[in-house]
């Protein structure tokens, strides 16, 4: 689950409340600064750049005796883009197609069968949601409709008591196994291999975190993805601009998806895929795509390869690191003009969160929702989420 619909006025200030202090690690430029300074590309869409991922290949992330800290610096540290991407990772390409090519057929349900795959229960956190979030505009946002579920367990606890604390976390799945049979097997089978690899490139950010500060090895990023009971994929499709000249209504820089920052642990994407009329074309805008605000307050496009993974640093991480690991806000703009019109576009991502019962020990000084979280707080993953939550329907209302 992810605060993806959070109007961006209240978002919008994020990047500030996140900043973590500077003196954690050394604030002048680094190596990690000039490289990434490298990989700004000569192509400028309104003068915004576009950057590349860090990237590591599976090899070398497998490699336990490879020593990636410098990558994750690069990637994940406080002057990185909180983002690396992972390539050639053996039968992910395949997954990916299989997975994404049924977010049309999904959508295209019938709408009584799409009503069947709803939890208004979870907060649309477990099977369909389309037209439940707000754009940062106010209005509703019928341009997307997610498909919610845990890939790892259909049913992460039968504690009644639980499952009515966290219905986001602890419900149990709804598959659609007489509509489209299909989905369970294809959204498994993708979210547990973006798991798998997931918890390889947490080893490493374990290992880069523990130069910097003493932590225990059991409560690592690692450890605490690999006793989670909380995962959760979310396949995303974003219906066809109807506009003949295929603009959307809202052509501002976050029109596929407003500013924010994931909570969780660590979120897994897939690159998007872009169909019209069926048949698989290239993203038809190359403004169009993944935006991310800098810890200088820049906005950048990122991009990275189709056949890579890519991983981003949620709060909760960036908290327990004690800002070695950082998460940015980021949004997605919607291709425009006239070879934008009758495009639609599939993608997933998998949040890592710690389990429910995870503790969250919080510094002294606290920088992410510094007015819901005090100094020294202690509380479980459980609680926070739900004092996110809260903090999320009263900006609604």
């Amino acid at each position: 689950m992810t605060l993806t619909s959070i109007p961006s006025k209240s978002l919008s200030l994020l990047y500030k409340t996140s900043l973590v202090s500077q003196t954690l690690l050394n604030p002048s430029p680094s190596p990690s600064n000039q490289i990434i300074s490298r990989r700004i590309t000569c192509h400028q869409m309104s003068s915004v750049p576009s950057l590349r991922t860090v990237t590591i290949s599976y090899s070398d992330l497998k490699d336990k005796n490879t020593d990636l800290s410098a990558r994750i610096e690069e990637g994940f540290g406080p002057h990185g883009l909180g983002i690396l991407s992972i390539s050639d990772v053996p039968g992910y390409p395949s997954l990916r197609r299989n997975l994404l090519s049924l977010s049309t057929r999904l959508a295209s349900l019938p709408e009584e069968a799409k009503k069947e795959l709803e939890d208004p229960r979870s907060r649309y956190n477990f099977g369909w949601s389309h037209g439940k979030e707000k754009l940062e505009s106010g209005k509703l946002d019928m341009l997307k409709g997610s498909y919610y579920a845990n890939p790892i367990l259909d049913l992460p606890t039968s504690e009644k008591q639980l499952i009515e604390r966290y219905p986001s976390y602890c419900g149990s799945n709804i598959w659609p196994r007489s509509a489209l049979p299909e989905l369970e097997v294809a959204f498994k089978a993708l979210g547990k291999l973006i798991l798998d690899v997931g918890l390889m490139v947490a080893y490493h950010c374990d290992r880069y975190v523990s130069k910097g500060m003493n932590m225990d090895k059991n409560r690592g990023l690692e450890q605490i993805l690999l006793s989670s009971r909380c995962h959760k994929g979310r396949l995303l499709y974003y219906f066809p601009a109807q506009q003949s000249n295929g603009v959307h209504d809202d052509d501002s820089i976050s029109s596929w998806c407003g500013w924010h920052t994931d909570h969780g642990s660590l979120t897994g994407l897939t690159c998007g895929m872009f169909k019209r009329e069926g048949v698989e074309i290239p993203c038809p805008d190359n403004a169009a795509g993944l935006y991310i605000r800098t810890r200088t307050d820049q906005i950048v496009k990122v991009v990275f390869e189709e056949n890579d993974i890519a991983y981003q640093i949620g709060e909760t991480t960036e908290i327990l690191s004690r800002g070695y690991l950082c998460a940015t806000p980021h949004c997605v703009r919607a291709p425009t003009g006239e070879e934008a019109s009758g495009v639609e576009r599939s993608t997933f991502a998998l949040f890592m969160q710690p389990d429910w019962d995870q503790k969250l020990n919080f510094p002294d000084e606290v920088h992410i929702h510094k007015e819901l979280i005090s100094s020294n707080a202690a509380l479980t993953f459980g609680e926070y989420s739900e004092k996110l939550l809260d903090k999320y329907y009263h900006m609604k209302s």
